[in-house]
């Protein structure tokens, strides 16, 4: 009877392992359709702006607006996750307004097309602390969280080269660059928003009959304060953000100047993509390893100094780091506010950013954004080494 037992608890035991894998890779799909959604817009909407004759300062403010709503409104998503354990409710309408991307190639009015623009970037607010909540508390006591979250990345970045190129692919087979062009790849996207619903759906029910969502109750924590690495970290990182050029800045040069075709401008972002993929899974092992051999939850924020580099290695640092770190350093009752404040700092960065590169480059030249880029990393890099200081001293808490 007992060999019985210790043969069913195996079973179960085995099933959950099996869950918890499936889980992970659902949350991969879910992100990896999603982004070649919203990554495919986004790499075809500084041009597809230009073709409409909206300015770069335009472009620029627009964009970074979009990203400090969509984040600031994380905040506010963060605290309703927390407080009423809604976290699905929020996850499908965030996924679900993803429709207005396939919208966005209906209309050239551009008063409509901002409106499109800011809704998709509402939507984002709405799932992602809920979605990061729900992962951290999948991976925290059964994978390494560094791992996950990196694998996560890794994901989604396959969906963010493929955005990007099914523009390319309209613009190659077409054989056209205008208006038309680009409006038949936001349509595309119906497809993509299909494939992302169906994934969260089937997620939904893979987590909630294994029940796994609940994991990350049993973490205890000496308390539900946001430490002082917390905070530090956030200024590093809106440092770090601040000095990130939005690729709509990117693209619109490379579009303005005639220095790339439109296809090589889409195709230029999706190797950034790519490179972000790499970068997370290396990054996301390091951080876990880090994490292993300090001995301490915040170790891994060591790796912190691989961010203020490449566009690419930045994204997948950022986002595998960012989210992992959140994890070891709050509390299961704090993860969807701290995740909601970090990434409001994080979009903030991106509007000031994004406003003032915009503004530099219609007034002066692409020289003065790079001397700005400089500057903003130099400080980043100097925060940096006090979080290391403070790690390794063991006052991080």
């Amino acid at each position: 009877m007992t060999q019985t037992n210790d043969t069913q608890s195996s079973q179960s035991q085995n099933s959950r392992q099996k869950a918890v894998v499936q889980a992970v890779l659902l949350f991969g799909l879910v992100s990896c359709f999603g982004d070649i959604i919203y990554e495919g817009a986004r790499s075809a909407n500084g041009q597809y702006f230009s073709l409409l004759s909206v300015s770069a300062a335009t472009v620029g403010t627009l964009y970074g607006f979009g990203e400090f709503l969509g984040y600031a409104l994380r905040l506010v998503s963060g605290r309703i996750s927390d407080s009423t354990g809604r976290h699905w409710a929020l996850i499908f309408l965030g996924y679900g307004t993803l429709i207005v991307v396939p919208l966005m190639g209906m209309t050239r009015s551009v008063p409509v097309l901002f409106a499109l623009f800011l809704i998709e970037r509402i939507g984002k607010a709405l799932r992602n602390p809920p979605k990061d909540t729900i992962l951290s508390q999948v991976a925290e006591n059964h994978v390494g969280t560094g791992l996950v979250f990196g694998l996560q990345e890794a994901l989604d970045q396959l969906g963010a080269f493929a955005g990007p190129m099914v523009f390319t692919a309209v613009f190659l087979t077409t054989g056209r660059e205008d208006l038309a062009s680009y409006q038949l790849g936001y349509r595309m996207m119906f497809l993509a928003y299909i494939l992302v619903m169906a994934a969260v759906f089937i997620a939904y029910r893979r987590i909630s009959g294994y029940d796994l969502a609940r994991e990350g109750e049993t973490i205890t924590r000496d308390s539900d304060r946001l430490t002082p690495t917390f905070w530090l970290y956030c200024l590093f990182t809106f440092l770090a953000t601040f000095g990130l050029v939005a690729y709509s800045i990117i693209g619109f040069h490379l579009k303005a100047a005639g220095v790339f075709s439109d296809a090589a401008i889409t195709s230029l972002y999706s190797f950034a993509m790519i490179v972000d993929a790499v970068a997370a899974l290396i990054i996301g092992r390091a951080y876990d390893r880090f994490k292993a051999r300090s001995g301490k939850k915040s170790g891994g924020l060591l790796t912190l100094g691989s961010d203020p580099a490449l566009y690419g290695i930045v994204l997948g640092g950022h986002e595998t780091v960012m989210r992992s770190a959140i994890a070891d350093l709050t509390s299961f009752h704090k993860r969807g506010t701290a995740y909601g404040i970090f990434n409001t700092v994080y979009e903030l960065a991106l509007f000031l950013g994004s406003s003032l590169m915009g503004l530099l480059y219609d007034a002066l030249s692409p020289a003065a954004i790079c001397a700005v880029v400089l500057m903003a990393e130099a400080l980043a890099l100097l925060v940096f080494l006090r979080i290391r200081r403070q790690i390794t001293a063991g006052q991080e808490s």
